[in-house]
């Protein structure tokens, strides 16, 4: 195969093909016909020898060769794009597919706002949330699974503090404090809460990766002290739901406990020993740092961040 013969609107395909994962909506995106999609996509596996995508009952699935090829197909249309395309953005014309990797809690607290501005304002613009099972989530961003990833990255934005060279970029939402949450019957709620009963009672853990321990295990530690954890789950929906019909008791970064729908039974307590802050950072890498609709949705999510979170800042 030779570049100079390539024709690189077989890569624009590509590109939508990979990010739909449907030869349906690849070609909607594109506004052209299925059947032009899958000749495009029969031209590039000629040029290419490899099968790229695979049909399966729900869509297509991608070779391990398309795979390795789309961070880097990606990666230079998104700068080309942001070279090319002028630097404003039409938001009601837009018809971008994002996808963003956060927890459920988080979700929950600032999707409802962004689909109504969608309907609004923006009503050919898709949003694909991924599941985010992870502390470091630049792999996903560094081959392109994602567009954006937003959590408590501790590791992650620490190193980039420290002037890391990287080609991840991040910018900081949000700063709370971990509180203990319990039922309002639980034999604790009435009770001061301190190390001793603390360490006692029976334990909830929210682990993303399913491990069993966390920053608190940490400090906790390092007094000499451990917690009884009998479950682990990884979902903050899960663990309120949990924790409001049982006598298990949980920690949860404040801003979170709203998002549970169950704060009318629950009941929150300050932790009777000094944790970390807990740090909500978005994460993004630097490709789509000069993309107008990339920047358009990095400032409605730290504006939507700003109100939802200076709300649940007033109840306290």
């Amino acid at each position: 195969m030779s570049f100079l013969t390539l024709d690189l609107n077989l890569l624009r395909v590509f590109d939508a093909v990979m990010t739909e994962q449907n030869l349906t909506r690849a070609a909607n995106l594109l506004a052209m016909t299925q059947p032009a999609v899958s000749n495009a996509l029969r031209r590039l596996r000629d040029t290419l020898n490899d099968e790229l995508v695979i049909r399966t009952a729900h869509g297509v699935k991608p070779t391990p060769r398309a795979e390795e090829l789309w961070p880097t197909v990606r990666r230079a249309l998104s700068e080309l794009e942001a070279v090319i395309t002028p630097e404003t953005f039409d938001v009601t014309r837009a018809q971008n597919t994002f996808r963003m990797a956060m927890v459920d809690a988080t979700a929950a607290l600032w999707l409802p706002s962004l689909v109504r501005t969608i309907m609004r304002d923006a009503p050919r613009i898709k949003i694909r949330m991924m599941p985010l099972t992870t502390r470091d989530p630049r792999a996903m961003l560094l081959r392109g699974d994602v567009d954006l990833a937003v959590g408590f990255f501790p590791g992650v934005t620490a190193q980039l503090a420290d002037g890391l060279k990287t080609q991840i970029s991040h910018e900081r939402l949000y700063t709370g404090q971990y509180v203990c949450v319990m039922h309002k019957n639980h034999p604790l709620a009435d009770k001061e809460l301190n190390l001793d009963n603390y360490c006692s009672a029976d334990h909830l853990l929210v682990s993303l990766s399913g491990k069993p321990h966390a920053v608190i295990d940490d400090v906790l530690a390092g007094m000499g002290r451990e917690r009884k954890i009998l479950l682990t789950v990884n979902q903050f929906f899960t663990a309120g739901r949990i924790v409001a019909s049982s006598e298990l008791i949980t920690v949860l970064p404040r801003h979170l406990i709203a998002a549970t729908g169950m704060t009318e039974v629950l009941v929150v307590k300050e932790l009777p020993f000094k944790t970390p802050e807990e740090h909500v950072d978005m994460l993004w890498h630097e490709r789509d740092a000069r993309s107008p609709a990339h920047k358009w949705l990095r400032a409605h999510l730290s504006a939507t961040t700003h109100d939802e979170f200076g709300r649940i800042n007033m109840k306290r």
